[in-house]
């Protein structure tokens, strides 16, 4: 029996699930996998699934349409997405649904493992939100509101805070530019995420042009990343 967890696999090219049931069975997942997207939602409502993998190219139904099927009957569970390289529209919206995370075809085994847990550790992160975030030197009281680098106590304003909490609070997983301004509203326009972003590497990175914590999905948002 798997230790791990349940994954479905959505994709209609056999060779992919193949090569996703042998890697993921090699970390104790168990595989469920459907080739198109009605065997996706017969899978998901026969039994308990602890995260998808979803592939947006399907035969009978457009990847984003059973995405959302997906997230309206099933609001927490983790769907990690396969699209192609040159997509990053495809990328954006399928985030934008209500997708956790999106790995880029081709793609390593080991990156899209990192991917499965980040995302099932944030959905255990918002069923009972720590109070405390950390990862390194970096610290996020979420209660007290105090942000440190070390010993060190960091002032932000408001408006870098509200940025910052609600990155904190999806550690891991990639905040669209839309997400974002939904959840810390300052202005519809996306340059000033981009002044926001700046400002907090400033503050919070030890080299801000190369950043540790405060990562760019280029064309899609950003990542905070989240503890090992």
């Amino acid at each position: 029996m798997s230790t791990s967890g349940r994954i479905l696999v959505i994709d209609d090219e056999p060779p992919i699930r193949r090569l996703l049931r042998t890697g993921l069975g090699t970390q104790d997942y168990t595989v469920v996998e459907a080739g198109d997207g009605g065997s996706a939602l017969a899978a998901l409502g026969a039994g308990e699934i602890d995260l998808a993998i979803l592939d947006l190219g399907l035969p009978d139904m457009a990847g984003h349409t059973l995405l959302a099927a997906i997230r309206e009957r099933w609001p927490s569970l983790p769907i990690v997405v396969l699209s192609s390289r040159d997509d990053e529209r495809g990328k954006v919206e399928a985030l934008d649904l209500g997708a956790d995370d999106y790995v880029t075809k081709p793609f390593g085994m080991n990156e899209l493992l990192a991917r499965i847990r980040s995302a099932l550790r944030h959905r255990l992160a918002m069923q009972g939100e720590r109070p405390v975030f950390r990862i390194d030197d970096l610290s996020v009281d979420l209660v007290r509101r105090i942000v440190r680098m070390g010993e060190r106590e960091v002032k932000l304003s408001p408006r870098e805070y509200d940025f910052l909490r609600v990155l904190v609070q999806h550690a891991g997983k990639v905040l669209t530019h839309a997400q974002l301004m939904r959840h810390a509203p300052s202005s519809s326009d996306p340059q000033y995420l981009r002044v926001y972003m700046r400002q907090l590497r400033q503050k919070l990175e030890p080299d801000p042009e190369r950043p540790r914590y405060l990562l760019t999905e280029t064309g899609v948002g950003y990542r905070l990343r989240a503890p090992d």
